[in-house]
């Protein structure tokens, strides 16, 4: 009996070391594979047009989170949490899509909705190019070829060795970005990186947060600089947000003193409606909900609120499957103009069918 006692404890033992090698090992194959892109990439424009816009005319614009395919109306996301107003507690379940058809099925029902909407420019976030979370689907692909009459930029947004969580169904390896199209010529493509987090995990599980400079021409020989965005969530204590917030305010106004028209749009990941108790819910205003406003920008810029921003919100909650007026919902998509843009917008209903993000589309004017 003693002899089988000290083979039990030597194969528990064996056992614990090779857990405790095989953690250790995980550990420096993310570290070894951790990096961050270089502020100031320049990005390649592809089918590029020639065209450039006029001061003076109409033109529309489209933001839209595409959510890498997976958030049809069921689907929760596993980060996502959140509170019912009777007290209990709630948590998202996938860390991955319900399936391939289901990506395929979304990702062309988005592409559907954007390209009704018409408009002279996009931009998208969270297009997937090839990430186990999305099965591999290349979304950004996609994109490029429905809107193949549009000049089109990718930018790397979120790249990540396999994270190995939850333990049930890993994340695993992505890569994905931020997509910008045009109708018009784009003279310059510029990747600026944001301030983001780099505690030992948020580093490895948040997206390398960015925005996209992209310089078109006018006819009166200035700039109309569309930036594409996707700033930071899960941000305890707003740390991030405010060196976020800085860096944008500081190129967007320095644009704006040369006399360029600004216009930055994408998913701000916080109210910028004045909607965080706008719509009816079961539950809680989520921990991650903050308001920004003007007061947060700086001199010359402003919050295009959207014409129906009490009546459609642009994301909903994803800790829950989305129920109107059961699931918490705000607007955190839209746009930054600066004072010589004339600007309204609207947020689009689909009811959440292929995405926990609405687009949002909207009208400008470049001032004379």
């Amino acid at each position: 009996m003693k002899h089988w006692g000290k083979r039990v404890a030597l194969a528990i033992g064996a056992l614990l070391l090779l857990i405790v090698l095989a953690a250790g090992g995980y550990v420096v194959y993310m570290q070894l594979n951790y990096y961050r892109i270089a502020d100031h990439t320049i990005l390649t424009v592809e089918n590029d047009r020639q065209e450039s816009v006029a001061v003076g005319a109409a033109y529309t614009i489209a933001t839209y989170n595409m959510g890498f395919g997976a958030y049809e109306p069921d689907y929760t996301f596993f980060m996502d949490t959140g509170e019912m107003k009777s007290g209990e507690k709630t948590q998202g379940e996938h860390a991955r899509a319900l399936g391939e058809n289901n990506v395929i099925t979304n990702t062309n029902g988005s592409i559907d909705l954007l390209m009704g909407l018409d408009c002279d420019f996009y931009f998208v976030q969270e297009a997937d190019r090839s990430a186990t979370r999305s099965y591999h689907v290349d979304q950004a692909a996609m994109l490029r070829a429905a809107f193949n009459t549009y000049g089109y930029v990718y930018c790397s947004a979120f790249h990540s060795p396999y994270l190995f969580y939850p333990f049930t169904e890993p994340h695993g390896s992505v890569e994905s970005g931020i997509v910008t199209m045009s109708r018009y010529h784009i003279d310059a493509s510029e990747r600026r990186q944001l301030p983001v987090s780099t505690s030992f995990i948020t580093k490895f599980t948040d997206l390398d947060r960015c925005f996209v400079v992209n310089r078109i021409p006018t006819d009166n020989g200035k700039e109309l600089v569309l930036i594409n965005l996707h700033l930071s969530a899960y941000d305890e204590g707003g740390k991030i947000r405010r060196q976020q917030l800085e860096m944008l305010n500081g190129v967007m106004a320095e644009e704006y003193a040369k006399g360029n028209y600004v216009i930055a749009g994408g998913d701000f990941n916080h109210d910028i409606a004045g909607t965080i108790e706008a719509f009816p819910s079961e539950q809680k205003v989520p921990g991650w909900v903050y308001q920004l406003s003007d007061e947060d920008l700086a001199d010359g810029l402003s919050f295009v609120v959207p014409d129906n921003h009490l009546e459609v919100p642009s994301c909903r909650g994803a800790d829950i499957p989305y129920e109107k007026g059961v699931d918490y919902t705000v607007t955190v998509d839209g746009f930054i103009v600066s004072d010589n843009v004339e600007a309204s917008g609207e947020v689009i209903n689909n009811e959440f069918a292929y995405s926990d993000h609405q687009p949002v589309k909207m009208t400008f004017t470049l001032k004379k």
